[in-house]
Order: C-alpha cells, then sequence, then structure tokens
C-alpha cells in the first residue's frame, strides 16, 4: 500500500510527493537507521539496541519514500498494551506529519493485536514530540525522574503518556 502525506497550502510538488511505504526493519537497514538516529539524537539508540529489540520480536518498521529512509519505530506489546520505544523522523522530513503518520499506523497495529493502551515515555525537554503527541491524542499520566542521560552526569526526567485506543 502507498501512502501519501497530505499537501500543504502552497506547496509544490517535490520529494515528498514520492508514495511513501512502510516496511519491516530488519538488521539490513541498521546502517542507515543509525545514521539518521545519530543525525537526530544527543543520546541515539545503539546498533545492540536495535539488534536486542529485533532479537525480541519487538514491532519494528521503517517508512520509505523510493530508498530513502523517512523514519522508523520500534515498539514492545506487553499483553493488552503497547510501549513505544523508538519513533524517530529523519532531520529532512520532519514537520511534514510524517510522525503522525507513524503513530497512526503503530494504533492501527496495536488494535489489531487487540491492544487497549498505546505508552511512552518521552524527554521533557523534547517539546516538539510532546505536541506530536498531545495532538494525536496521548495524555501526561505521570514523570520518571532522572530517565534520560544528558551528559556530564546529568539526567533528565521523561514525561510518561498514554492514549486509549
Amino acid at each position: 500500500m502507498s501512502l501519501h502525506r497530505p499537501s500543504l497550502a502552497g506547496e509544490t510538488a517535490d520529494a515528498s510527493a514520492v508514495p511513501a511505504r512502510f516496511e519491516a526493519l530488519t538488521t539490513d537497514d541498521l546502517d542507515a537507521v543509525i545514521a539518521v538516529e545519530q543525525s537526530v539524537y544527543g543520546h541515539p539508540w545503539t546498533v545492540g539496541n536495535f539488534k536486542d529489540a529485533l532479537a525480541s520480536g519487538y514491532a519494528a518498521q521503517r517508512l520509505l519514500a523510493g530508498t530513502t529512509l523517512i523514519g522508523y519505530f520500534v515498539a514492545m506489546k506487553v499483553l493488552d498494551e503497547v510501549h513505544l520505544l523508538n519513533i524517530t523522523v529523519s532531520l529532512a522530513h520532519r514537520s511534514q506529519g510524517w510522525a503522525k503518520l507513524m503513530l497512526d499506523a503503530l494504533a492501527l497495529w496495536a488494535r489489531g493485536q487487540g491492544c487497549a493502551w498505546l505508552w511512552l515515555e518521552v524527554r521533557e525537554s523534547n517539546h516538539r514530540a510532546i505536541h506530536v503527541y498531545r495532538s494525536h491524542g496521548f495524555k501526561q499520566v505521570g514523570v520518571r525522574k532522572d530517565y534520560y542521560p544528558v551528559g556530564r552526569g546529568q539526567r533528565e526526567a521523561a514525561l510518561v503518556m498514554s492514549q486509549k485506543l
């Protein structure tokens, strides 16, 4: 199935008009994924983190336009809940609606698995992601103090967010 992101007002045709598709994320994709991961985050997942997630059978999808990696997500199903572990949109494709599309795909998959809830943690300083999650229906339900590394021995809290499916 091909997907197209919605056109923005005043936008002209460009590479974003190429049909996008989801494919299973595999170890063969990790070089491209790690390149995106390292360009986006100060504390990126490692190759080992991705390999462990794939070996554990977690849901892992990449979003492509042609051969261009737009983004990816990794999620873990536990009983009737899905925990979003990583969702990333490449810097070149930000603010184009791709994160919402990936969240929609994840919610659809989770419903198909009989799940009732989506859960995630997000850095309290990641205002862009928090806005995306809230606009997608996630609500803050808690805080995990000192959850994420910041550097120099410092740590940052995570907001715990959930969405009823």
